[in-house]
């Protein structure tokens, strides 16, 4: 089993997308699948064609025991559920501070769902707050979208620092390229620079496309709305990347 965040500190990256599609194909391999909704704003919840408000509230973190049953939904498709978003996780922070304990943190709200999925995508909201540095202990891995301009990589190198300075393993830290515009010189040339330099950078991207766009009118991932465009075969390429290393987890 194996717990992986998607997270950014700017938002507009392409991290809700990332994340639903990452979902949608790991469940499309008949891998028991969970995407939780940490943004308040609902965007992966919506994607999927389903109602925010209607799970775990921020409140009900703070119970020592959840009826997952209640809040966890089916999607329409096999072996995938979603954890919807709630607009109470705008206060994660303060419900993460009353926590008496690094135990009481997000990773043992996820221990028993750990039970029935292979996989746990967060989809988690920009910034760096508590909630933030609560997912960075809780995953495992930590996928984060880049589009090839200087200040989102600068970002990055922001996240990098903040492990550093808490002493949190690099080594979970996974970063790909996403939004990326071959016609722009700068795209293309940060993106051949920092696949070639980085070590942990994936190799395959995810272009800007209007067909990854479109997610937000049909409600659904683009590999199953249009599984032979281009669009679902950067996500399946990037997919086969990521694969090995999140499952490596479960070894």
């Amino acid at each position: 089993m194996s717990i992986a965040g998607v997270y950014h500190i700017k938002g507009g990256v392409g991290k809700t997308t990332s994340a639903v599609n990452f979902a949608y194909l790991s469940a499309r391999e008949e891998r028991p699948t969970l995407l939780w909704d940490l943004d308040p704003q609902g965007s992966a919840t919506y994607y999927f064609n389903l109602e925010s408000g209607l799970g775990l509230s921020a409140k009900k973190l703070l119970k020592a025991k959840t009826d997952w049953e209640s809040v966890v939904q089916r999607t329409a498709y096999p072996l995938l559920d979603v954890l919807p978003a709630d607009f109470s996780y705008r206060k994660l922070d303060v419900v993460l501070n009353r926590a008496k304990s690094e135990k009481d943190g997000l990773r043992s709200f996820l221990k028993p769902l750990t039970r029935r999925y292979e996989l746990i995508i967060l989809d988690c909201p920009p910034g760096i707050t508590l909630l933030s540095e609560n997912i960075f202990r809780a995953v495992d891995f930590l996928l984060v979208p880049n589009i090839p301009t200087t200040l989102c990589l600068r970002s990055y190198v922001q996240v990098l620092t903040f492990f550093r300075q808490k002493g949190l393993g690099l080594e979970k830290i996974i970063p790909f390229f996403s939004m990326v515009e071959t016609r722009k010189r700068l795209h293309r040339e940060n993106v051949d620079f920092f696949t070639t330099k980085l070590r942990r950078m994936c190799r395959r991207t995810i272009p800007y496309l209007a067909d990854i766009e479109r997610m937000g009118l049909v409600r659904q991932p683009v590999p199953h709305y249009l599984p032979q465009s281009p669009a679902a075969q950067a996500f399946v390429s990037l997919w086969e990347e990521l694969r090995p290393r999140l499952l490596m987890a479960e070894a």
